[in-house]
């Protein structure tokens, strides 16, 4: 049996929009891909100003937030992943904002 890979240029981004419940990022390509905060949960227990605070790594590749020490590839948003995160580094994370701003 062959097997062929197909082999795809990924897209940059180009622009990014986060509302209350999504992200928004549009590529070079024309396309604007959109995924639920939901599946960052950082980004979803961000403030809007931490949210704006994004810049494009990788010459578009995928999106840093440094305040919230987030990295989303605009490849993994593509193929539909979600955070990887575990619930454990997760809670850790949190525990650490709530303590930082008591």
């Amino acid at each position: 049996m062959t097997t062929s890979a197909i082999e795809m240029e990924i897209p940059l981004g180009q622009a990014v929009r986060i509302t209350q419940v999504s992200l928004h990022v549009d590529l070079t390509d024309g396309r604007t891909i959109t995924a639920p905060l939901a599946w960052y949960p950082r980004l979803l227990h961000a403030t809007p100003g931490e949210r704006g605070m994004w810049r494009f790594i990788g010459g578009g590749r995928g999106i840093h937030w440094e305040a919230l020490d987030e990295d989303i590839s605009v490849e993994g948003l593509l193929a539909g992943r979600a955070s990887g995160e575990s619930q454990t580094s997760f809670k850790k994370w949190l525990t650490s904002r709530s303590g930082s701003r008591g």
